[in-house]
């Protein structure tokens, strides 16, 4: 399989790291990660099962929020935003640094060790906030340069609440019977592995979360705790609107 050897989007580095390539296809452009195979191995191996099950194909980007961070894989949307099957949590794995171009997992305050398909694009550098709280986020990927023109593309729309939509004014989401379709929600419509050799963009030199270091983490718990959806970031609660879907 041919090698796709990319240039890293971070500046700052402590050391370099190998990774598997996917690329996810959204309705507002594509976005390619690369995954963080070696430093954070239990992450990237629970983000690539909900990858080989499809289980990202056909949600949305349920939050975004201004110079902080887009989020998504958790919801699907019908008559309202529908949670999608998740697995046992995975273990914090807070390696490297929450900066802009990475992705992370999203979890539950309170709980360094709950993160289940839930992730986030940091769209600032988050470190000084994200690197310490609740364990430290585990950041697990980085996007291309090239990919972050589609976040931003995601952070320009118009904003109902914290939900991105298309063809939708800031007027009309003040109004309690606003009726949207999934044509007006950014969906992901597939997520795809690219190169799955570990070792391909060996260049990617990603900043280590030097942060953690002086906090004592805590023991994993041993019961599962993926199945509530009091998703937090920090100490910001998912806070979706009202929608109503198209008939």
């Amino acid at each position: 399989m041919k090698k796709l050897i990319l240039a890293s989007i971070l500046t700052a580095a402590s050391f370099s790291s190998v990774a598997t390539i996917v690329e996810m296809q959204t309705s507002q452009g594509t976005i390619e990660i690369n995954l963080f195979d070696q430093q954070t191995p239990k992450t990237v191996e629970n983000f690539l099962s909900y990858v080989d099950d499809a289980a990202y194909n056909q949600t949305v980007i349920h939050r975004s929020v201004d110079k902080f961070v887009i989020q998504g894989g958790g919801f699907t949307f019908s008559d309202e935003m529908d949670p999608i099957t998740t697995k046992p949590a995975v273990i914090n794995e807070p390696v490297y640094s929450n900066v802009k171009g990475t992705i992370a997992m999203a979890k539950q305050g309170g709980n360094e060790n709950s993160a289940t398909s839930q992730w986030f694009f940091n769209m600032s550098d988050n470190s000084q906030n994200l690197d310490l709280q609740n364990g430290g986020f585990t950041v697990f990927g980085q996007v291309t340069a090239q990919s972050q023109e589609t976040l931003n593309k995601i952070a320009a729309l118009v904003h109902c609440s914290q939900v991105p939509l298309v063809g939708v004014t800031k007027e009309q989401c003040s109004d309690e019977n606003l009726i949207i379709s999934n044509e007006n929600l950014v969906s992901i419509q597939s997520v795809v592995v690219l190169d799955d050799d570990p070792n391909s963009a060996q260049n990617l030199t990603p900043k280590e979360n030097t942060l953690i270091d002086n906090v004592e983490v805590t023991p994993p718990k041993t019961s599962d705790s993926s199945g509530s959806m009091a998703w937090l970031l920090g100490a910001l609660l998912l806070v979706a609107p009202r929608l109503k879907r198209a008939k």
